[in-house]
């Protein structure tokens, strides 16, 4: 069976490596980048089943890659992963695309879930995400 193949973007390394390792044992993690501009140049080259990445990022924020990602009708399915836990964050990133919504103190009980909930078609937002 082939591996999910994930894609990292985050502006901080240790996030990066972190997140490597949480999804190394389930998920073939094909490459990290640390801003939106490089997560979309290599979203067209590597053609991950999913983008994780961060919100807050240099020369192009998470949102605005997610949007152009979108209209090149990218199929990656985007998930989300930031300090934000404001609805309004939560909303623009569902806007954008997104199918998760994962908040770095959650990272550890929620992105695997999310990315699977991802793959199936569904929206995950972590629990810490109050209505």
């Amino acid at each position: 069976m082939t591996r999910i193949r994930v894609l990292l973007a985050d502006d901080h390394q240790t996030i990066l490596d972190r997140v490597r390792g949480i999804l190394a044992t389930d998920f073939d993690v094909v490459g990290a980048v640390n801003n939106g501009r490089d997560a979309v140049v290599e979203a067209e080259r590597l053609d991950p089943d999913v983008l994780v990445i961060d919100i807050s990022m240099p020369i192009l924020d998470g949102l605005q890659a997610a949007d152009r990602l979108r209209a090149k009708n990218r199929r990656a399915k985007i998930i989300f992963l930031t300090v934000h836990k404001d609805r309004d964050f939560v909303a623009a990133a569902l806007s954008a695309g997104a199918s998760g919504y994962v908040t770095k103190a959650d990272v550890t009980t929620d992105l695997i879930p999310a990315i699977r909930e991802a793959l199936v078609g569904r929206i995950y937002i972590s629990r810490s995400i109050t209505p």
